[in-house]
């Protein structure tokens, strides 16, 4: 079994220092190719996170909500980023369509907002991340593979409580 890792969020700082760190724990990783799931209800802070993680990995300027176009690239020096928001999503088989295997490749984070939306045509997570609304906003991660094990406890180990 895994670790998690509970990280309190109740300020946008706090969601920005996340944000930065794990973009610090995937820089020396990236070239393995690694998946990032995003859940929460809406509102929850998925694509602020993203953008945090998108601009703490280098990018300059603004990191667009891809909720119709499916998915926004960036190009960045290490690699690519692919961050996905499938909350408009209509039938998972258009992720076929669109070549959505072709997305998931080393040198490249994909960051998933909705994944459950695309299940069976999305590659595995590396790590889930589900963002809570209760009365403490906060960020739930979960490893589920050695690669989001070795990234989440990079990221985390001095920023929240580790649940083992």
């Amino acid at each position: 079994m895994f670790t998690t890792f509970t990280i309190s969020l109740n300020s946008l700082n706090e969601t920005q220092r996340l944000g930065s760190q794990l973009a610090n724990a995937v820089k020396e990783l990236w070239e393995q190719g690694i998946t990032l799931y995003l859940e929460g209800d809406l509102g929850a802070g998925k694509t602020t996170l993203s953008r945090f993680i998108i601009q703490g990995l280098g990018h300059v300027g603004n990191v667009k909500s891809p909720t119709y176009t499916l998915v926004e690239p960036y190009e960045l020096e290490k690699g690519k980023v692919h961050h996905f928001d499938l909350y408009r999503l209509g039938d998972p088989e258009e992720l076929e369509y669109m070549g959505v295997r072709d997305y998931f490749s080393k040198n490249t984070l994909s960051i998933v907002e909705w994944p459950e939306k695309g299940l069976n045509y999305l590659a595995p997570a590396d790590l889930m991340i589900t963002l809570s609304l209760d009365e403490n906003r906060a960020a739930h991660i979960q490893a589920y593979t050695e690669l989001g094990e070795l990234i989440a406890k990079r990221c985390c180990s001095n920023l929240g409580n580790n649940n083992k």
